[in-house]
């Protein structure tokens, strides 16, 4: 048999798509953590200042956001908000959007963390996206029939439109080169497709697992990562279709995954105790890659992809403080 010569080889390797190229990274690292002293109870989503350095925790069980700064290497404020659960950070006004589970206000707070305003949306109120092109951001809210999501003006926080949902809209992710959002609704076991220019949702995808929470979407491959509890799996759906490609077992009482599109990666963290992490080999073939432990409880996560770093909240329990784990994701 002739052999190839080696920089035929190299050159045939470096044409593959970067996701069919095999993965060499190691698994992520845990590089440093945060004491978040006195937080007590369950730890719901966060966002981050990038340029302050700055993370906003949803400290749900303390009724509190606490504000990590992480220059000074401590939590340098804490806001008393009852049951905050989703945060938005908005760079270019440095105001920062706080939603809550048990009122049917979202706050609004300049750069010196004074509320500027409430709007009144409906109650259990969730997770907020930015949409950056619009100048809107985006609510889950509402229970039952009252499930919505809600867009507002970034810069006066005026509400601007409201589409209906068959139930409470958990994580959602929106388009950046279209103007759909993908939402997941447990409540009718489904992921809701809504249009943004008729403000309706125009599709709906039947899941066949339920307790569908966390979401992330690869919009240059077309495909979108939807994490169900029951069973706990990583379910891909292709954005053209609604048809799943990939379902793998997954972490127990995952709340958050998001996607790496440098290192072509899925991370899912769980309740269990352990963030799982996947490798997107195309984008219809999938496979563990492994399992990093974290802590009990620890189900809330968040991924910077500016500095390679994804913090994992981990909840206090008998003889430990809350906690905030950094892990390095690679290159």
């Amino acid at each position: 048999m002739k052999l190839l010569p080696a920089v035929v080889l190299i050159l045939i390797f470096n044409a593959l798509p970067a996701a069919a190229q095999p993965h060499k990274v190691p698994l992520p690292v845990e590089s440093q953590r945060w004491d978040l002293q006195g937080v007590r109870g369950r730890i719901d989503h966060m966002a981050v200042d990038l340029v302050g350095k700055r993370l906003f925790i949803n400290a749900l069980g303390n009724n509190s956001v606490e504000i990590l700064n992480l220059h000074l290497g401590h939590v340098e404020r804490r806001l008393e908000l009852d049951e905050p659960q989703g945060a938005l950070f908005i760079p270019e006004s440095g105001h920062l959007v706080v939603t809550s589970g048990s009122s049917e206000f979202v706050q609004i707070f300049d750069a010196s963390f004074k509320t500027i305003r409430k709007a009144r949306l409906h109650d259990d109120n969730d997770n907020v996206r930015f949409d950056k092109a619009a100048r809107r951001f985006y609510v889950g809210s509402g229970k039952g029939r009252d499930g919505a999501l809600f867009s507002l003006d970034s810069a006066t926080g005026e509400t601007k439109s409201m589409i209906p949902l068959p139930g409470h809209p958990e994580s959602f992710q929106l388009e950046s080169r279209g103007p759909r959002i993908f939402v997941n609704v447990p409540s009718a076991k489904s992921v809701e497709v809504v249009d943004r220019n008729s403000r309706m949702a125009v599709a709906s995808w039947p899941l066949d697992a339920r307790n569908n929470y966390p979401m992330a979407l690869d919009e240059a491959n077309g495909r979108l990562f939807v994490g169900t509890r029951s069973p706990a799996k990583l379910v891909v759906l292709n954005t053209a279709t609604g048809t799943p490609v990939a379902s793998l077992a997954s972490v127990g009482d995952a709340d958050d995954i998001f996607y790496d599109a440098r290192l072509h990666r899925i991370y899912v963290s769980g309740g269990e105790g352990y963030l799982y992490v996947f490798d997107q080999i195309d984008p219809d073939v999938y496979e563990l890659a492994g399992k990093v432990a974290t802590r009990p409880g620890a189900r809330t996560s968040l991924f910077v992809p500016e500095w390679r770093v994804l913090f994992v909240a981990a909840p206090a329990f008998t003889g430990t403080e809350a906690t905030l784990l950094q892990f390095d994701v690679g290159p």
